[in-house]
């Protein structure tokens, strides 16, 4: 009994016959990778877009440089540098802002480093606290307690025609801006 002369009556690749089945085969499988090609492409957009495009940064107005007082640290309300036109009121975002000289400000992001819950300012200790987890931050937005693990993020502000500005940006929950 020949083994090789099996081989070749079985449909081996020398075959040069196509098979309705080989064919529905291919087309199958050259559909199935094309729809997974098109279902792809946008999740991989998705993941790459953070890398090649920037978030988007504007210079907010948060009032007059007279209405701050020195010394003083007071909640500053803003718009989000990129709301969607359903945002409504979530567009809404903060920051504490901290005047420390004459035309000298500094600003710290609203959100905890820890999870991104907000913060509040208590006066009278001079922290920033994070009622959510125990974090706590002291008056120059270093970490004096609980489990954040970098500093308060800092905005740039600057101040233009009498007007402090802030320099916005997307909520800062990983990177430290100095």
């Amino acid at each position: 009994m020949n083994i090789n002369s099996n081989n070749s009556s079985n449909g081996s690749s020398a075959d040069p016959e196509v098979t309705r089945r080989k064919f529905f085969m291919f087309i199958t499988t050259a559909a199935a990778g094309a729809i997974g090609l098109l279902a792809g492409v946008p999740v991989i957009g998705f993941v790459l877009a953070p890398l090649v495009r920037r978030p988007p940064q504007d210079w907010r107005p948060v009032g007059s440089l007279d209405s701050f007082k020195i010394g003083e640290t007071v909640k500053v309300d803003f718009t989000d540098p990129s709301p969607l036109p359903w945002s409504g009121i979530t567009a809404k975002t903060a920051a504490w802002l901290r005047r420390t000289g004459d035309n000298e400000f500094v600003a710290f992001s609203m959100n905890c480093r820890h999870l991104g819950c907000p913060v509040r300012w208590v006066a009278g200790a001079k922290l920033f606290m994070c009622p959510c987890h125990g974090g706590v931050y002291y008056e120059d937005g270093s970490v004096a307690a609980g489990p954040p693990p970098e500093p308060l993020a800092r905005y740039s502000v600057r101040v233009n025609k009498g007007q402090v500005e802030i320099e916005t940006s997307p909520i800062p929950l990983t990177t430290f801006r100095s």
